[in-house]
């Protein structure tokens, strides 16, 4: 029981660490798509108690996660450089 309560833990990390970015994706032109995912991820981690979780499913969960992450900071960087620039400037 406590090694299926920690696979779900670390999936809700993963989970919960991507719908963080959703105010920072809403700018960017490929946010519109994502943000319909939201919802998804959102409903998702609703149910995540009904969902039979197994090690290797979390781990490439996790493997995916941090890929997303790594290919979102370019973009991220660019708009957050944009924003700032945009405060100065009012």
């Amino acid at each position: 029981m406590q090694e299926y309560e920690e696979l779900q833990s670390r999936l809700r990390n993963c989970l919960q660490t991507i719908l963080e970015l959703e105010p920072d994706l809403e700018g960017l032109e490929l946010g519109q798509d994502l943000m319909k995912e939201f919802g998804l991820l959102k409903s998702f981690m609703e149910k995540l108690e009904d969902v039979d979780l197994q090690e290797e499913d979390v781990r490439r969960i996790e493997t995916a996660t941090a890929n997303f992450l790594e290919e979102l900071k370019g973009p991220l960087s660019n708009l957050r450089e944009k924003n700032s620039g945009r405060r100065f400037l009012h």
